[in-house]
């Protein structure tokens, strides 16, 4: 893995969300219930989504009874947001001043792997009273049938570099250890759902994602192309393997209110 850039360097690809903002919100899976029942167990928490984008996590956080507070860098992504009735701020979470406010929980959805990582849990570990949780969480959709292997053959042929499926960015160990050197302990969980999807559903739901977006017109048409004749009039058996770390500071008294 030398030499292969982590997320947050790609600038081109984290900053691509926001031209198919619409379809983001369209086409992105939601997450499953227990992992959102797992999040917000009781009414009241109060709840910092970081990198919410059009806040597919924060509307099910609120309707789980939360009270959300969003992060957004980009203004199309956030303006979805905020239609839907949720207090969106924009502004990365680098550049981002939490006021002195402090969250029960701070959520990553999809988000993590677009921040570097060890400023990003310092700055976490001070928006934490003790007994307060960060949640990272993943959805991770891989077809069944037709398996995921040709799907991934014909990404590498067109693109000519191998796409790896979608969710868990960066391999669960390097995440692991970089928790663990930032004084957290994690429990790991696992939510398995399995969903079927027509041609057009499923390839709207992969163009959303920031591999397919940063390549030109003419290679997407292609990509398009090359999948829709793959999955065939049967549609697209998948799997939501979805993941969440649900980490606490071992050291809650280091929290404090930051600026």
């Amino acid at each position: 893995m030398t030499g292969i850039p982590r997320s947050y360097e790609d600038r081109r690809r984290a900053e691509s969300f926001g031209s198919a903002a619409a379809a983001y919100d369209a086409f992105r899976p939601r997450y499953p219930a227990a992992l959102i029942a797992d999040v917000v167990p009781r009414a009241g928490l109060r709840v910092l989504d970081v990198g919410a984008g059009t806040g597919i996590a924060s509307v099910q956080l609120r309707d789980a009874g939360a009270r959300v507070v969003a992060v957004e860098p980009d203004e199309r992504m956030a303006r979805v947001a905020a239609d839907k009735g949720i207090d969106v701020e924009i502004s990365t979470f680098e550049q981002w001043h939490s006021d002195r406010r402090m969250f029960d929980r701070v959520v990553f959805a999809q988000s993590f792997h677009w921040v570097q990582p060890s400023p990003a849990l310092d700055k976490v570990v001070h928006l934490l009273p003790a007994g307060g949780q960060l949640v990272l969480m993943w959805n991770r959709i891989a077809a069944v049938e037709p398996e995921q292997i040709v799907f991934d053959e014909i990404h590498a042929d067109v693109r000519g570099v191998p796409v790896a499926a979608h969710g868990f960015d960066g391999g669960r160990d390097r995440a692991l250890q970089e928790l663990t050197d930032a004084g957290f302990a994690v429990d790991y969980r696992e939510y398995h759902e399995r969903s079927h999807y027509d041609a057009d559903a499923y390839l709207d739901m992969v163009f959303t994602y920031s591999h397919q977006l940063v390549l030109d017109a003419d290679t997407q048409r292609t990509l398009r192309s090359r999948l829709r004749a793959a999955i065939g009039p049967a549609g697209v058996t998948a799997a939501n393997n979805a993941v969440a770390l649900f980490c606490t500071h071992t050291d809650p008294g280091v929290s404090a209110p930051s600026t």
